[in-house]
């Protein structure tokens, strides 16, 4: 992955955004910034469970089969995204994303994120300086489309635990997820 700061202007490949670390970062920082959970007190915003995390965000980034999830949980959702917006690959628990290695550290050598050991895993908060960024994100057109399938899936999604995300998974989508080997990309 690359940095939009190390692109030379004068790069004349194309440019996916999916190969943009920044992209990556950005989406997260939404992600935890609406599905989590914010502390009256500190005003930090925090997601329990990189299980939910990767299953949340396997849901923002396949809308098509977040329409599927959505309606076997019995909630019919009103949506025009069927474009896959970045693909995962299947892993131990799922779906899940290699370059979750490279943005999670990025976003917290930049103090955006703080990532704390609990029990067997891992709570992700987005201190002052990440609920500022979130805010920031929340407030332009380029991020409309993700706050938008981001506020769906907390909608549907939210309430519910990593562990039942990924089992809901393996159930619905067999042939996507469940029958790939593990690193294959999931379709």
């Amino acid at each position: 992955m690359k940095s939009i700061t190390d692109l030379n202007t004068s790069y004349r490949h194309s440019i996916v955004s999916d190969e943009i670390i920044e992209f990556h970062a950005g989406r997260i920082v939404v992600l935890i910034g609406i599905c989590g959970v914010k502390n009256r007190a500190s005003g930090e915003i925090s997601l329990k469970g990189l299980t939910k995390f990767a299953k949340l965000d396997f849901f923002i980034r396949y809308p098509h089969h977040f329409r599927t999830a959505s309606l076997h949980l019995g909630f019919e959702v009103d949506s025009n995204y069927i474009v896959t917006e970045s693909k995962m690959i299947r892993f131990h628990y799922g779906p899940w994303d290699d370059r979750y290695n490279q943005v999670l550290p990025y976003l917290m050598s930049r103090g955006l994120l703080r990532m704390n050991k609990e029990g067997k895993g891992y709570i992700l908060t987005l201190p002052e300086k990440g609920v500022e960024l979130f805010k920031n994100l929340s407030k332009l057109d380029e991020f409309s489309i993700i706050i938008q399938k981001t506020k769906a899936v907390k909608k549907v999604m939210g309430s519910k635990t990593g562990s039942f995300l990924k089992n809901m998974i393996y159930e619905l989508f067999v042939d996507e997820v469940s029958n790939k080997n593990l690193k294959e990309i999931i379709s």
